[in-house]
């Protein structure tokens, strides 16, 4: 039985005690034995294998923090070192951190990884949803990963995060990317944002214009387009008050003129709010108009 070559270099994260240095010289000797017996017939390799791993389990239990290093120190001998390690699934994490995670388990032979806290160790990543560990004998071992899918960007306060579709925070936004996902604001927004983005869907031609969706007392929605306009829309009912705001505007040209907010939150009325320009155009146009009005009251023949 000769060892494996190329295998991947793993660093170590614990110290040896002296009693694992024993035990690593005893299974040495023991290796050396086995290759010098010509006249006994040897069990078959696996036999061989199992029969002394599991002499050892007595050990592992009492040695306890030692237990991987004990079954590494047997193992790798007979070959059960791990050689190889496949990863797939992974966009958003690092392949070497993964990799680096797998190896703060303590673990350099199959034998003595402990594949559910590997898993847990690798789940508990920020990008990873879930993940798959098999081991492959002698030598190898397979990852696969499932990653979580950004779905929103949350600004709170003044910090910003990326979010998954249950509104749950995956990682700061650090990046230039990302740039399309839609953007929400405040207190629990990031939890009911694929509330109101699904359902913002049935009204495409002012889904398309919303720059940021704004959470107002975490009861209700603001709508910010990409000219300003700010659509206040409902606590009940917000879809169909969207879409009566797209209907005025096909027909009266609503947010298009100059305008600064669209408050739908009443039933029985729609008000608008005008610019502070617009306002002052309707104010003089108004004053004109009764000026006209009072100089016709003149000039009327009694």
């Amino acid at each position: 039985m000769q060892a494996l070559s190329g295998r991947l270099s793993m660093p170590s994260f614990q110290r040896v005690s002296p009693l694992v240095l024993r035990l690593q010289r005893l299974g040495r000797k023991v290796v050396f034995s086995l290759r010098n017996v010509h006249r006994v017939r040897l069990p078959r390799f696996r036999t061989l294998a199992v029969g002394l791993l599991g002499s050892t389990a007595l050990y592992g239990m009492v040695l306890g923090s030692h237990t991987a290093a004990v079954v590494d120190v047997l193992a790798e001998p007979l070959g059960l070192s791990i050689d190889s390690v496949d990863v797939t699934g992974f966009s958003e994490t690092s392949e070497i951190d993964l990799l680096q995670t797998l190896w703060m388990t303590g673990a350099q032979t199959l034998p003595a990884l402990d594949v559910d806290a590997a898993r847990q160790s690798i789940e508990a990543m920020p990008w990873i949803e879930t993940a798959t560990i098999v081991k492959e004998y002698p030598n190898r071992v397979r990852i696969a990963v499932v990653e979580k899918q950004p779905f929103a960007l949350w600004q709170r306060d003044k910090d910003l995060w990326i979010v998954d579709h249950d509104g749950k925070e995956i990682v700061p936004y650090a990046t230039t990317r990302f740039t399309d996902l839609p953007f929400v604001v405040g207190p629990g927004a990031a939890r009911e944002a694929s509330d109101i983005l699904d359902k913002m869907a049935l009204v495409p031609e002012l889904d398309t214009r919303v720059k940021a969706y704004v959470r107002v007392g975490d009861r209700r929605w603001d709508l910010r387009l990409d000219n300003g306009v700010v659509v206040r829309l409902p606590e009940l009912e917000p879809i169909e008050a969207a879409a009566a705001v797209m209907r005025l505007d096909r027909t009266e040209g609503l947010l298009s003129r100059d305008i600064v907010s669209v408050d739908m939150r009443l039933e029985d009325r729609v008000v608008v709010k005008l610019t502070a320009a617009a306002r002052e155009r309707r104010e003089k146009a108004l004053k004109e108009r009764d000026k006209i009005v009072k100089q016709a009251r003149k000039e009327k023949p009694v």
